[in-house]
This record gives C-alpha cells, structure tokens and sequence, in this order.
C-alpha cells in the first residue's frame, strides 16, 4: 500500500515526458495536461487521507536496498500537505493558464516544463534523502529558469540570469553542504544522519554545516538578505507563472528549512534558531513590507509581499516551541493559498486594463465588482483581519513571541502587519475604487472564465479561518511530529 507514496512524483513526471512528444498539438496537450494535473491531485490527495488514517507516516523503500543504504520516500502529516496543496495549486494555476497564456507561449515546452516543476516540488517534500533532496530540488529550478523566459522579452532574459546565476550558486553550496555532512555522518539517509548525530560526542563543525544548509535554503527560499532577484524576476514572467512561484517555489526552500532543521540540526538550538533564525525573520519581515510600501505597481507589490509574508513563516522555526511551529504550519499553507489567489487575481486586473500600474488603474469596482470584492478577501487575510487565515497564523506567531519574551520580533511582525493592511488597502483603492480609468469597452472584459480557476482558492482562505478550531488543531498534529524525531527516525530506519 506505501506504493501511493511515489505517486504524486510518477504521475506528472511521465506526464511532463509525454506532452514533450505533444508539443505540436496543441489541444490534446491541454487535454492531456488538464488530466494529469487532476490525477496528480487526486493521488496526493488519496495519499495525504491514507497517511492521516494510518498512523501519520508511511515510508517507501525503492529497489531491493532497505534504508540506510537504499533510497526512501517518506510521506508524514507535512509532506503529504505540502504535496496535497502543491498539487491544488498547481491545477488552479493550469487552468488560470489555459485563460490567459498565448497559444505562442504554450509551445515553448509550458506544458511540459509545468509538470516536471510540480515533480520537483512534490519530490522534494517527499524524498528521506538529502542528496535526493537536491536533485529534485535542481528539476524543480531546471523547470523554472526555462518557465521564466517563456515570452523572451529582453527584461524576461536579463532578469532570469540573475535568478540562474544566484540559484546555481545556492546549489553549489547545497553539495557542499551535503559533502559536509556526509563527512560527519558517513550516510546521506536523513533519518539515518539525524541518528548518528544524536550520537555524537563532538559536534564541532555541526553549527558551521547548519548555516551552510540555512544560507543555501534562505537563497532559495528569498530570506533576507539573499531576496533581491524576486521581485523583478517574478515580475517579467506570466502571471500564471509568477503565480505557480508565488505558491510555491520559495516555499520549497522554507520546508527544507522546516524539515532540516526540526530533524537533523537540533543541537544548538539557541544560536541557530533563537538567534539566526529569528534575526533573519525580522530583517525579512521589514524590508519586505516596505519594498511592498514603497511600489506601486501591483504586481511589484505582491512580489515583495512574498518575501515579507515568507519572514513570519520562518518565526515560529526560530521560537522552535509547539504553538509557535503550529503558527508557522498554519501560516505557510494560509500563505501558498493566499499569494497565488492574489497574484491570480492581479492577472485579471492585467486582463481588463491591461497595465498593473496602480497610477493607470481605477474604478473596477464599477465595473467588475466581483472581481473587486474576492479580491478583498484574501487581500484582508494576507493582512491578518480576522475571522480569515492571516490572523490565526500571526496570532499564534505573536502570542508565542510574547510568551517567550521575544519582544522585538512579536513588535516587528505587528508593525509589519500594519504596513501590510496599508499596501492591501492601497491597492484597493487605487486599482478597484475611485474614478474608472479604464475604457467603457474594456469595462465589459468578460472575466468569469479566469475567476473560476481563482474560486477554490479563495474559499480555502475562507475555510481554514473560520474553521480554524479543525485546521489549527492539525498544523498542532503536524507541529508535535516534527518536534519529535523518533517518531520519522523509526519509522524510516524500522527500529
């Protein structure tokens, strides 16, 4: 029955290598693309039940070698979200691009490229192996830098070699890292790793590899002060793209430093996480915010709100205490969930006016009030109102801050908040009410067909935050996992 476990990574990795032989035909491409984004959903979402019903954790043991010594999948309660949610977005973003990207644009391998960026994803969330960990992490960034640049515009191509540049460097000191670790530990099993450095009678050079690791994922997942190439990388790309990054691409680097650093680099949990952890997450948290303050251009801002939003998620890692890693859960798929609805919805404005620039928007809300109103609801979540998700995230974040007498960094993530329902509420003012800017014409846009896509998304922010007794209480199951190893260690190495 653990044979589920790799399926959310076999189905659309045959189906990337299956639409390459398409890619000429253009209809069954999106017939075949829409399918397998479906089948790849359902799988994640029939693993994600099984897992839940069966104990929190299921391992699978590939070929003939037993773990240490043969390669792993494990799936526990937050690989299976992650891949569960991963795949939900990927659909939405599918389909949103079916809308909106030019037939052009679709034949240079999008559709392919999708699918093998979804099994990096859902790879990486799923592997028990360091080293596997990368590799799926390079066909995820593969993926992006050839989805990035589809258009070819000059800004497309100049931007992307910044992102490559600095991605390429990131994993050069990924192997690093990982040579390192091998060194120490003589096993590339993550189980296996945690074990034997929890017998270890010196651990000497540990800090200097969990800061190699922390830099490498802190590059990939656009901490301070490695966030420069977002927002303008994100920026040129389609928004069905951006989007699909947006929820999920620095999403992976934060879950590597969730996984990694619950499970393996747990032994000076004062400097690494109490210190650095919860140092970066301030810095990332202020500049984010006032790159968003300072734009305005609404794309621009979403972009720099990721990196803002990305600051909160990583707090509750450095509090590194029940409630306060329950915070982080609950805040990271609140965010995948919001971000893409809001990027998303960015598209549409795009649609209708055909700028982003706040200064040449107006009055949508005449015009498409739909589309103004949904638009608020996860632009008032991301600002932490509540009944909706935003604010049971940073409610534990902030509450947990106080009770670990983390003053500065609960203050920080309340002014930041600030800031944030400051440039939500620019946005809406300037983008959806006030004078209409754009024409009569434009004004009768139809716009339902890109909306739907954007629909289940909205409603899962709705959702986790009214019900958020149900969906707190499980990101509290997945936080008391990670905050104890043994449970993933014997359950790997069968002890």
């Amino acid at each position: 029955m653990s044979n589920i476990v790799v399926l959310p990574i076999l189905i659309p990795v045959l189906a990337g290598a299956l639409l390459i032989l398409l890619v000429k035909r253009h209809r069954i491409q999106r017939f075949m693309s829409g399918l397998s984004a479906i089948a790849t959903l359902a799988a994640s979402l029939y693993l994600a039940v099984y897992v839940y019903n069966n104990g929190g954790i299921a391992t699978l043991e590939l070929g003939t070698w037993s773990a240490p010594f043969g390669i792993v999948m494990v799936a526990d309660l937050l690989s299976v979200t992650v891949v569960a949610v991963s795949s939900l977005v990927g659909v939405c973003c599918l389909f949103f691009a079916f809308r909106t990207l030019h037939p052009e644009r679709e034949r240079y391998y999008f559709h392919p490229l999708f699918f093998f960026l979804i099994t990096g994803v859902n790879g990486a969330a799923l592997t028990g192996d360091i080293f596997n960990m990368f590799v799926f992490f390079e066909v995820m960034l593969l993926s992006s830098y050839a989805l990035i640049v589809i258009g070819g515009t000059k800004f497309q191509l100049r931007e992307s070699f910044k992102y490559a540049i600095i991605n390429i460097f990131a994993s050069m000191l990924f192997l690093a890292g990982i040579a390192y670790l091998y060194g120490i530990t003589g096993t590339l099993n993550m189980a296996h790793i945690a074990e034997r450095i929890d017998g270890l009678e010196e651990t000497g050079a540990l800090p200097v590899v969990a800061i190699v690791f922390f830099i490498v994922f802190a590059m990939k997942g656009a901490l301070f002060p490695l966030y420069f190439w977002l927002p303008r990388a994100y920026y040129g790309a389609p928004i069905a793209i951006t989007a699909l990054f947006g929820g999920l691409l620095t999403k992976v680097g934060v879950y590597a430093i969730i996984r990694t650093y619950t499970l393996i680099f747990t032994q000076d949990v004062a400097f690494t996480h109490h210190f650095l952890i919860l140092l970066i997450a301030g810095f990332t948290m202020l500049l984010g915010v006032l790159g968003a303050v300072s734009s305005f251009d609404l794309k621009k801002i979403l972009s720099y709100h990721i990196i803002s939003q990305l600051g909160y998620i990583v707090i509750g890692i450095g509090l590194f205490t029940p409630l306060a890693l329950a915070g982080t859960i609950f805040y990271y798929f609140h965010h995948i969930f919001v971000k893409t609805s809001l990027l998303l919805f960015s598209g549409v404005v795009e649609r209708i006016t055909g700028t982003t620039d706040l200064k040449k928007t107006g009055g949508i809300l005449k015009t498409h009030p739909s589309l103004a109103w949904l638009f608020l609801i996860p632009a008032l979540s991301i600002a932490g109102i509540p009944p909706l998700s935003g604010f049971f995230g940073k409610f534990a974040l902030v509450l947990e801050s106080l009770q670990e007498a983390s003053y500065l960094i609960a203050f920080v993530a309340m002014f930041v908040g600030l800031l944030t329902l400051f440039s939500m509420l620019k946005i809406f003012i300037n983008a959806f009410w006030g004078e209409q800017k754009h024409s009569n014409k434009q004004g009768e846009t139809p716009i339902m067909d890109v909306l739907a896509p954007v629909l289940p998304l909205v409603f899962l922010t709705i959702t986790i935050g009214v019900g958020a007794q149900w969906s707190f209480g499980f990101s509290m199951e997945i936080a008391e996992q990670l905050l104890d190893p043994s449970i993933y260690i014997d359950s790997v190495l069968k002890e």
